[in-house]
């Protein structure tokens, strides 16, 4: 079951209308089954970005689609080696659009990975035979493809857990914040290879939403947080 539990004494972090609306639901809920049921029709007429971490089931639950499984692992095993956790980018999708193949933002980003037209005509240009943006398969085979530049792009010393952290943030906010916000851990004389780091330096860096991005980045290790640990 999905429960918001706090310690004693500690005031909780300030959450959304539409998160507490959620929660509030979820744990009026007792049955598990009417639980998956609400769920369901909670992300179904949400948008990802409106919900909480906590309240993202596991990457492996059944309320997630298994249609396009195949596509995370063949790209993943092509752009990350064998072995790699390919659940990672399936996380990632369920983040960005909850898995639906006609997803477009406000920002006409499109479909599953939520790729930007423009950025999907770059990729197209080294891999011609990502056919059309709209298409599961190219979308997912794209966004891949470009976590694979940024994660290669995060090689200095750091935990495996930080570096797929810096990847999926540069992915969301772009690579420039993240690396502004390094300066700015330099500048306070903390470690700037640390997620930690950037977390405490994000609110200084001018013209990042960042909050976004933390929580885009919150929810995808709770969906692994099963597999891979917190």
């Amino acid at each position: 079951m999905l429960y918001i539990i706090t310690a004693p004494n500690v005031k909780p972090p300030r959450r959304s209308a539409s998160c507490l609306l959620c929660s509030s639901i979820l744990r009026a809920t007792l049955t598990r089954s009417r639980q998956f049921v609400l769920l369901t029709l909670l992300l179904a007429l949400m948008s990802p970005a409106n919900l909480c971490a906590e309240d993202f089931p596991p990457v492996t639950a059944q309320i997630w689609t298994t249609k396009y499984d195949q596509y995370f692992r063949k790209y993943t095993k092509r752009y990350f080696g064998p072995g790699f956790e390919w659940h990672w980018f399936k996380a990632q999708a369920i983040a960005e659009s909850n898995l639906k193949a006609d997803a477009k933002s406000w920002v006409s980003a499109r479909g599953i990975m939520q790729i930007m037209p423009k950025t999907f005509a770059e990729i197209q240009k080294k891999n011609p035979s990502f056919a059309d943006i709209n298409e599961p398969r190219w979308n997912i085979a794209a966004g891949i493809y470009y976590d694979q530049q940024l994660y290669r792009k995060w090689k200095a010393e750091r935990p495996h857990l930080d570096r797929m952290s810096f990847t999926f943030a540069s992915y969301n906010a772009g690579f420039r914040n993240i690396r502004k916000a390094q300066g700015l851990s330099r500048k306070a004389g903390i470690n700037e290879n640390l997620w930690t780091s950037i977390k405490n330096t994000a609110p200084k860096v001018r013209g990042w939403r960042y909050k976004e991005t933390l929580g885009y980045v919150d929810k995808i290790h709770t969906m692994m947080a099963p597999l891979v640990g917190p």
